[in-house]
């Protein structure tokens, strides 16, 4: 059964505890860690959560950019977000760039140095979280679960289970996927996390009896933090089956249901049916002007047009714990896709925390590290932990020689 969503103003009374906690103990203002590397043009620290994120944005013109010209490219977005056509291009206009003697190589190159492996600046990132707090963000699926066919088949590893778990127990962690809420927990089965589904539309705090050192910043009674679209829920509903009844005769199509946005899978289609498939889901949402359509990696998405995405969650939930307006906060993101650099934008503007690109190939983003594939994340993630579990020894170690 779905419950009502919950206020932002209630959210304040059910992480009461740990937010007066890390606010009194927060140095605000302070001098904050610079995002490396540092975004131009820079400002101060700007507001969690801006209560002007939620109004609807309506209008034949939002809905006609995002679905013609505009916002929206047809076939050429769904090009671009497929890795073979995407290192494709790239390896192209290095080409171009080096008079094809090398370009690719350099730009490659090139591309490392402005986003270093978060491994081999391991380092780094923790001499940056000196005297702050880490709060650890992840994405899912190609994030802790490799990319597969089948999105329902996209299992964790049990290892990569134990590293987060283990993350856990000594950082804030939350899993910011576009999934469903409930499916990405199927997925994760670790209680004592945040989960923020949907994008970020449907966030919900640990449960009441996870064993977790941050039982405090749970949600009350394990219950619903926020639920910004929820309005919407029937509408998706109905453009979910639409849509599934739209692409039906459209081999290799799936359109999966996740709660407040719907998401149209195109990894098993074949390229030549691509500009059907898109025709189909336009046809669709024209239909729905109060709908709007993103591109994912190999996926379309179908969301309510209200001014919320991962970065937004990503401000949300440190506000709930305490960090809105905090320098003594060291956010961590780790993500894959399209839809994570609203996140990794989140950071560059704030001008603090660590945003971590997983991807084997170059291309656009606005994140400072990267690491290969969900392997490299769970060493990271590892090599976290470990780093934690030293420094309290040494703290420790420090306190009986005193």
């Amino acid at each position: 059964m779905a419950k009502p969503s919950v206020g932002v103003s209630e959210v304040g009374v059910s992480v009461a505890a740990a937010a007066a906690h890390a606010q009194a103990a927060c140095p605000c203002p302070g001098t904050l860690f610079p995002y490396y590397p540092p975004p131009r043009g820079a400002g101060g620290i700007t507001a969690a959560v801006r209560r002007k994120c939620l109004q609807v944005e309506l209008g034949a013109g939002a809905a006609g950019s995002l679905l013609g010209g505009g916002a929206w490219g047809g076939v050429e977005s769904m090009r671009a977000s497929s890795p073979t056509h995407a290192r494709a291009a790239a390896a192209l206009a290095a080409a171009v760039d080096g008079n094809g003697d090398g370009g690719s190589e350099r730009a490659a190159a090139s591309w490392a140095a402005r986003h270093p492996s978060a491994l081999g600046k391991f380092e780094e990132i923790v001499a940056a979280s000196e005297g702050k707090r880490v709060v650890m963000f992840l994405d899912y699926d190609g994030t802790l679960s490799p990319i597969v066919d089948d999105p329902d088949a996209a299992f964790m590893s049990e290892t990569m289970r134990m590293a987060v778990r283990s993350v856990a127990k000594h950082f804030p962690t939350a899993i910011v996927s576009g999934r469903c809420r409930d499916k990405v927990f199927g997925f994760v089965k670790l209680a004592e996390l945040y989960y923020a589904g949907s994008h970020g539309m449907d966030i919900k705090g640990p449960a009441r009896k996870a064993s977790s050192r941050h039982a405090k910043a749970k949600a009350k009674g394990g219950g619903v933090l926020f639920q910004p679209a929820s309005e919407f829920l029937p509408m998706i509903e109905e453009v979910h089956e639409r849509l599934a009844e739209a692409t039906r005769c459209i081999p290799g199509a799936k359109v999966e249901n996740n709660k407040f946005c719907v998401s149209v899978h195109y990894r098993c289609v074949d390229e030549k049916m691509w500009g059907e498939l898109s025709e189909a889901v336009k046809g669709v949402l024209r239909e729905y002007p109060k709908l709007r359509l993103t591109q994912g990696r190999m996926v379309l998405e179908v969301r309510p047009t209200i001014k919320w995405d991962k970065g937004k969650a990503l401000e949300f939930l440190l506000e709930s714990l305490g960090f809105a307006d905090c320098s003594n906060v060291l956010p961590v993101y780790i993500g894959d896709d399209r839809t994570d650099e609203d996140a990794f934008k989140v950071l560059r503007r704030r001008g603090q925390g660590v945003g971590i690109l997983v991807s084997k190939h170059p291309k656009e983003t606005s994140a400072s590290y990267s690491l290969q594939e969900p392997a490299e994340v769970m060493e990271f993630l590892l090599r976290l932990v470990e780093w934690k579990r030293l420094s309290r020894a040494r703290l420790r170690l420090q306190a009986i020689r005193v």
